[in-house]
C-alpha cells in the first residue's frame, strides 16, 4: 500500500471513497462529516443513518451523492455527536474503515485526521494511531491511501507518523 500525504479538501477529491470520523447514530452534523453532507447531499447521511446504529468500531459504506469520490465510507469515533474519546477509538475506526475500504474493493481512499478537535484526541496521537493501523492493514485493497490534511501543521504530524512507523 503506498501513504500519500497532502493538503487539500475532502470534498474535491476523486478518489473510490472518502473516510470521515462519524457518530454511531449517523448524523452528519458539524467539521467533517457536515462538509461533506453540505457537498455531498442528504442522501448520504440517510443511508447512514438508516445503517444506524454503526458500532465504534464498525463501519458503513454509503454512496457519495454529489461527490465526486464513489463512495463514503461513515467510520465511527464516537457514539454521540461531539463526544470526547481516547485514541483507542481513533485506532478501531482507522482499521474499520480499511476492513470496509477491501470488502467494498476500493482501490483509493483518502482520510482525514480522526478524533481530534471536539472529540480531544491530540493531533501527533491521532497520526501516530492511524499510520499504525494503515501499516498493520495487510489485505490487497485499499493499494493507495491519502492521508488529507488542512495545513503545514497537519502534514508534519502526518509525515513524523509515517517516519516513526517506517523505523525498525
Amino acid at each position: 500500500m503506498v501513504i500519500h500525504v497532502a493538503i487539500g479538501d475532502l470534498t474535491q477529491l476523486t478518489v473510490d471513497a472518502i473516510v470521515y470520523p462519524a457518530n454511531s447514530q449517523g448524523v452528519m452534523a458539524g467539521g467533517v462529516a457536515g462538509n461533506l453532507k453540505a457537498a455531498g447531499g442528504q442522501s448520504i447521511e440517510d443511508e447512514a443513518r438508516e445503517a444506524a446504529p454503526i458500532a465504534v468500531g464498525a463501519a458503513v459504506v454509503t454512496t457519495a451523492g454529489d461527490l465526486y469520490c464513489k463512495a463514503v465510507i461513515h467510520a465511527p469515533t464516537m457514539e454521540e455527536p461531539g463526544m470526547k474519546i481516547g485514541v483507542e477509538n481513533v485506532r478501531r475506526a482507522t482499521r474499520a474503515a480499511m476492513l470496509a475500504a477491501a470488502r467494498s474493493n476500493h482501490a483509493t481512499i483518502a482520510f482525514p485526521i480522526m478524533g481530534t478537535g471536539i472529540n480531544g484526541v491530540p493531533v501527533d496521537e491521532a497520526a501516530r494511531a492511524m499510520v499504525d493501523e494503515l501499516r498493520a492493514h495487510k489485505q490487497p485493497m485499499p493499494q493507495t491511501v491519502y492521508l488529507i490534511a488542512s495545513g503545514p501543521e497537519m502534514v508534519f504530524y502526518y509525515e513524523e507518523a509515517l517516519k516513526l512507523a517506517s523505523q525498525p
